[in-house]
């Protein structure tokens, strides 16, 4: 199959209708989400809660207001989600278990210092973990502060007490998909065996490596709109593609991925390569190719799968973002929780706001517009409304600026 010709624009617009944030939204109730996650795979998940916790904030961008429980729903109710590792602790497709089993029976420790520990640790704890498994068994779900001090060997002294052993021997056994979260309240996590938390129509094929990269790389690349071979690295199960190399020539000889042909394209783009589109959507550049393009205006976490990649981020849209969340204040340069603002196919500008549960008041602490940003009021109408949807969301009363707003885009606070 010949290479297929693509500009910067729909390259851009691919990226972003690949991850559901342009053309009409998905109806805000579990069918939207499931949608949803069929297109970007994973959510991280993260407790940060300045304005929502990202997971949240991810469905927003979405679908819009939609109940705050619907993804709780998703994933401890209908159990069609599970927590597990993609490219961050996340949300995952139940019917993605073979991939991430991969690593559950695969898992590696790591040759470091810590990694030897660890593994050591682990070896040298089989009746602690016998214990954590034979408890849960018999007792059903339970907080790690629920178990009884019982490793032989402790991880460590000095404060961590009884919860750190049995924090460890968790992690290590979610790590091996021996237990699960079977429910949260909050960010308290309740832990299950993992035969228990997912469905009994869960796929259990055990996937040889080569497989396993042949159906992840796929899903990558569909997330993506198109890749190159470092990005597709990078995304969904980040860092665990075996003989990827190899596996993108298969994809490529079996029919199922094409080349692109980059036209009027920055040189770096050129030298990142080369890119690949899945042949699932070759209709959808088509369709782009031809106009039918539906742009929204949306405010992102700042762990937001289309940006979770900082240097594509950067090569696609020239927007560097980074998470400032653990800067010191006085060096930062944008704020604590920022949001970029998606226009379309560019990001125009980004806020950085906070959720007053006591007041019922969403701040805006501050707003910065990049130089290129529309000014007309259309768009600052656009941006307006996208931050009162977020308002709405999070079940905020009022909006409030605490500092003025850039020239341009002063009509923000006017209703």
């Amino acid at each position: 199959m010949k290479m297929v010709a693509i500009t910067p624009q729909i390259l851009r617009r691919l990226a972003i209708q690949k991850q559901g944030l342009a053309g009409r939204r998905p109806s805000p109730d579990l069918q939207g989400l499931k949608k949803i996650m069929k297109m970007i795979r994973c959510i991280q998940i993260d407790p940060i809660r300045a304005v929502e916790r990202t997971q949240y904030l991810v469905l927003f961008s979405r679908l819009g207001v939609h109940p705050m429980d619907l993804l709780d729903r998703a994933a401890y109710q209908e159990r069609f989600l599970f927590e597990y590792w993609a490219h961050a602790a996340s949300y995952v497709l139940t019917e993605d278990y073979p991939i991430h089993n991969h690593m559950m029976r695969n898992l590696r420790y790591g040759n470091g210092v810590m990694g030897k520990r660890y593994k050591k640790w682990v070896e040298e704890n089989k009746r602690f973990e016998k214990y954590i498994l034979k408890t849960l068994r018999e007792g059903g779900p339970k907080l790690v502060s629920e178990f009884e001090d019982l490793a032989d060997q402790s991880w460590g002294t000095g404060g961590w007490g009884n919860s750190r052993d049995a924090t460890m021997m968790i992690s290590s056994l979610a790590d091996r998909g021996k237990v699960m979260v079977a429910n949260r309240d909050g960010l308290k996590k309740y832990w299950d065996l993992a035969e228990r938390v997912l469905p009994d129509w869960t796929p259990v094929d055990e996937l040889s490596s080569r497989d396993t990269t042949y159906l992840a790389a796929q899903y990558a690349i569909k997330a993506l709109g198109a890749g190159t071979e470092k990005q597709i690295k990078f995304h969904f199960t980040r860092g665990r593609y075996p003989e990827i190399k190899q596996v993108l020539e298969d994809l490529e000889a079996d029919g199922k991925i094409v080349r692109l042909d980059l036209v009027n394209c920055p040189q770096e783009w050129i030298q990142a390569g080369p890119w690949y589109l899945h042949v699932d959507d070759l209709s959808e550049v088509e369709a782009l190719q031809k106009g039918k393009w539906q742009p929204r205006t949306v405010l992102l976490s700042p762990f937001d799968n289309l940006i979770a990649d900082r240097e594509r981020t950067e090569l696609l849209w020239g927007f560097r973002f980074r998470v400032e969340i653990y800067v010191p204040a006085k060096k930062r340069q944008y704020g604590y929780y920022v949001m970029p603002i998606l226009h379309g196919d560019r990001f125009i500008g980004r806020i950085d706001p906070k959720m007053d549960r006591k007041k019922g008041i969403l701040e805006v602490i501050s707003v910065h517009i990049e130089l290129d940003a529309p000014e007309s009021k259309a768009a600052v109408s656009t941006i307006r409304r996208a931050i009162d949807e977020l308002r709405q969301f999070l079940g905020a009363n009022d909006i409030v600026y605490s500092r003025d707003i850039p020239g341009k885009w002063a009509g923000l606070t006017r209703s």
